[in-house]
């Protein structure tokens, strides 16, 4: 398959200013695409923005935004539609682990904080864009997701119950939009080195438990996931190549994404790459069926 195409498409990015969020937004640059980076810290984002420069010819808009705050929120897309007229694609990525310890021991503050940012900062922010995209009858939301979607992690739980809703969600809404052709999916980014990972070596094993303490050490020496591999992924749900495919989580480093295209009438009546509830009988065991 040929690199996908993003010319005269526009994008909204949350947590730009580093990381993923910088990397999928060197990406859609160079796939020629319009960019909007959102974050809070407006001296990283101004450092971003100026790496960009020169990619392609997409222009490039930062705006200092915490999602958490709806007034935020509203600007951004505003701001957007002024600047660009249109704009095709949402990437929700701007998360955080949150409080790290047992879920007595936690700050309950900071623990809703966490799920402020996570889940309800991304509903928020696609709850504003689908009536732009509505209208357009066009459109891309893109979600990030995590290993908490799909496994439990104790003592990081405000990541783990968040990033589970932003897949419910995204699965809730690419049914709500879907006669608009809207596209709504997420990515299981794959095991990152990003400022993520600083957070729990710093934080020790007596937060985040042995366990989880070990695998963020060997994920430190063996490198991870590169952060190509989850941009491409990103590019490539923001493109017309992907259009119909919806409601999915899709993991950049295992899913044999590109070849979605020629499988999208059993994707969508599937319940492949979704999140779903295990039985006995899914395991082999000759118990639980009435």
């Amino acid at each position: 398959m040929k690199s996908p195409d993003l010319e005269g498409r526009t994008a909204i990015i949350t947590g730009a200013n580093r990381g993923l969020g910088k990397a999928i937004a060197a990406a859609y640059v160079e796939a020629g695409a319009n960019v909007v980076l959102c974050a809070r810290d407006a001296k990283l984002l101004a450092e971003a923005a100026s790496e960009l420069e020169g990619l392609n010819s997409g222009k490039i808009l930062w705006l200092t935004a915490d999602v958490s705050r709806d007034a935020d929120v509203q600007q951004v897309v505003e701001r957007t539609l002024k600047e660009f007229g249109h704009f095709e694609i949402l990437v929700n990525n701007a998360g955080v682990y949150g409080p790290k310890g047992p879920i007595d021991e936690v700050a309950w503050d900071e623990w809703v904080d966490a799920l402020l940012i996570n889940i309800a900062g991304s509903v928020n922010f696609a709850r504003r864009v689908v009536p732009h995209f509505k209208q357009r009858r066009y459109g891309k939301i893109i979600q990030l997701s995590g290993g908490g979607a799909t496994n439990p992690l104790p003592r990081i739980s405000a990541y783990a119950a968040s990033k589970a809703a932003v897949v419910r969600f995204a699965e809730t809404l690419a049914l709500e939009t879907r006669e608009f052709n809207i596209d709504v999916n997420s990515i299981a980014p794959g095991a990152l080195n990003t400022r993520l990972l600083d957070e729990v070596l710093d934080a020790g094993p007596e937060k985040v438990g042995a366990d989880f303490f070990a695998r963020a050490q060997r994920q430190q020496a063996q490198g991870g996931t590169p952060l190509e591999v989850p941009a491409a992924l990103a590019v490539f749900l923001a493109s017309r190549d992907s259009d119909g495919i919806t409601g999915k989580l899709i993991s950049a480093a295992w899913d044999d994404w590109r070849a979605l295209p020629r499988h999208l009438e059993e994707l969508n009546n599937s319940d492949v790459y979704t999140l779903r509830r295990i039985v006995a009988k899914d395991r082999g065991f000759g118990w639980g069926d009435k």
